[in-house]
């Protein structure tokens, strides 16, 4: 009897053949997965990233190559799309874009420091002690010192030349206001520029006392006696900017806005950058020069990729602090004293004129509420209404209640700097009289007028630091935490405005939003990680925020 068994085999064979299949269908779809990766040059992860874009979006992760973000996102998409050698857990660090320094003096102070250092001063007594020891191994004949301040003293009244001319009777002394608009001078310094009782001076002041030169000079005065002042090596100044770059970036700043400099320092800088000291983005305005004019106009914007050269610097005042800010009304603690304007208005009128149909932005220097008016009204004649040229009002201090809409109605942008409020809210009231100061250091004020505002330190006037500006706009309190309520809380901005304007609106102020100020897809790869979260600390932590890596181009810059 012949039994037929089932055929079993060939169901084995299909069945092994199917595993098989189905292997190398899945070693297929991985290997697809992975070719599909791309590779980059660094992702972050497992973060809590501040873009700062339109809807001030949080991601958590970001991949960059070749110096530009290439990815943002949710940490399991970024690390699904994209694959590389440095991968980094910020294990929930916050991340923000590289701050931007709306406002400042990078060359100009950092070819200051060979200058005696006289920040924090309580006492005309304590800057002589620390001349004298200066002197002894100064780097030149002439001893110079920067950063007084008589607000800072018991009798917060200017210094006389006296005990200068007692203690350095052979060699010229030139010692710099904080504010950079008033000096004093002994009378070695005044003999070698030529200074006396008879000299006069347009926009500014040449102080007598008694029928004697006191030594004071205030603003345009200043210029008699700097112009003899050596200038340092431009070997020194490069290294000088390099020694300032740490110090910015050990702060997160990436970026900054140098106002007023001469052509020599632009070539300088671009100098440092040829030599790969220079990595910091530097937005310059140059100086108020008539002989620049006709060659900048026919030139136009410039950039050479990190040195960008936008406009120009005006100032049309001086400062509050030394009584040079020009008001409308006297001065509540000097009557008969309205402060002064550096120029006729028909200078600002020309170079307004002479700009108006070029790519090149009009940057001014303005304190007082009446020179504030004169060049709003200057502004407003050129630009005629609502408008995207970016003219700057530097400061924008104190403003008339009438004026604020100027700033909306010609798109003319307030650049500020929150710090000047709470250095200056102890004495300022004495200037102004409780009335003006109500519309003094309005931050909230200015932001309403075209939506946006741009923050900046005007270091070294103030300190470099960043999280003081955040502080400053945010709190309204010294880092003593007073006055207990704030002062005039409500100019206060918020953290989210205060952010975008040490970001993107700082960005946006030099036309550079398209490149930098926020974490997006196809912008430079700037950014900072932080110690603590700027957005939720408490207030009184705010102070000790650090910095933990900044990333200029995707290339850390600096490491704590």
């Amino acid at each position: 009897m012949n039994i037929n068994f089932p055929k079993f085999t060939p169901l084995f064979l299909n069945s092994r053949t199917a595993f098989q299949a189905s292997m190398s269908l899945i070693l297929l779809l991985l290997f697809n997965i992975c070719a599909a990766q791309k590779n980059v040059d660094l992702i972050i992860h497992n973060a809590k990233i501040y873009t700062v874009n339109q809807h001030f979006d949080v991601a958590e992760s970001m991949a960059i190559s070749e110096g530009k973000i290439v990815g943002v996102g949710k940490s399991s998409v970024m690390l699904k799309k994209f694959k590389s050698k440095n991968i980094q857990n910020l294990k929930g660090r916050a991340v923000f874009p590289g701050l931007i320094d709306a406002h400042c003096h990078f060359t100009g102070y950092a070819t200051d420091q060979w200058k005696c250092e006289l920040w924090g001063t309580k006492s005309w007594d304590e800057i002589l002690t620390k001349l004298v020891e200066y002197s002894k191994n100064a780097p030149m004949e002439w001893l110079y010192g920067r950063s007084w301040d008589q607000n800072d003293w018991v009798s917060k009244e200017f210094p006389n030349k006296e005990k200068l001319d007692q203690l350095f009777p052979n060699r010229p002394v030139y010692l710099k206001r904080i504010d950079g608009h008033a000096a004093v001078a002994n009378q070695k310094a005044l003999d070698i520029a030529g200074v006396t009782l008879d000299t006069k001076v347009s926009g500014g002041e040449i102080e007598q006392k008694n029928g004697k030169l006191s030594g004071i000079l205030v603003d345009n005065a200043m210029l008699l006696v700097e112009k003899f002042i050596p200038a340092i090596s431009d070997e020194m100044a490069v290294n000088y900017f390099g020694q300032l770059q740490k110090e910015c970036f050990s702060y997160g700043l990436t970026s900054l806005h140098d106002c007023g400099i001469t052509e020599h320092t632009l070539s300088l800088l671009e100098k440092a950058q040829a030599d790969n000291i220079l990595k910091m983005k530097i937005f310059a305005l140059l100086e108020d020069r008539p002989d620049y004019y006709e060659k900048w106009i026919k030139k136009g914007r410039y950039t050479n990729g990190l040195v960008t050269v936008g406009g120009f610097k005006v100032y049309s005042d001086g400062a509050l602090g030394s009584r040079g800010a020009c008001l409308i009304h006297d001065y509540s603690d000097k009557k008969n004293w309205r402060g002064f304007l550096l120029s006729d208005e028909e200078h600002f009128a020309t170079l307004a004129r002479k700009l108006k149909n070029t790519d090149l932005q009009m940057c001014t220097h303005a304190i007082g509420d009446s020179a504030n008016r004169t060049i709003l009204k200057i502004y407003g004649e050129v630009l005629g209404g609502k408008n995207d040229r970016r003219w700057r009002i530097e400061h924008a201090q104190i403003v008339n209640p009438k004026d604020f809409s100027l700033f909306g109605k010609y798109s003319v942008i307030p650049s500020v700097q929150p710090t000047h409020a709470t250095s200056d809210m102890y004495w300022a009231e004495e200037r102004l009289g409780k009335n003006r100061l109500k519309f003094s250091y309005a931050y909230e004020d200015l932001l309403k007028q075209n939506g946006w505002l741009p923050l900046g330190t005007d270091f070294p006037v103030e300190e470099i630091s960043p999280f003081k500006t955040f502080f400053a706009a945010v709190v309204r309190k010294d880092a003593h935490f007073f006055p207990t309520n704030g002062f005039q809380k409500e100019n206060a901005l918020t953290r989210e405005q205060a952010i975008r304007g040490m970001t993107i609106w700082a960005a946006k102020a030099a036309f550079q939003e398209k490149e930098i100020g926020s974490l997006e897809v196809g912008k430079s790869a700037d950014f900072v990680i932080l110690n603590q979260n700027l957005m939720t600390v408490p207030e009184t932590e705010i102070l000790n925020t650090k910095v933990l890596e900044t990333f200029s181009n995707g290339v850390s810059v600096f490491k704590r």
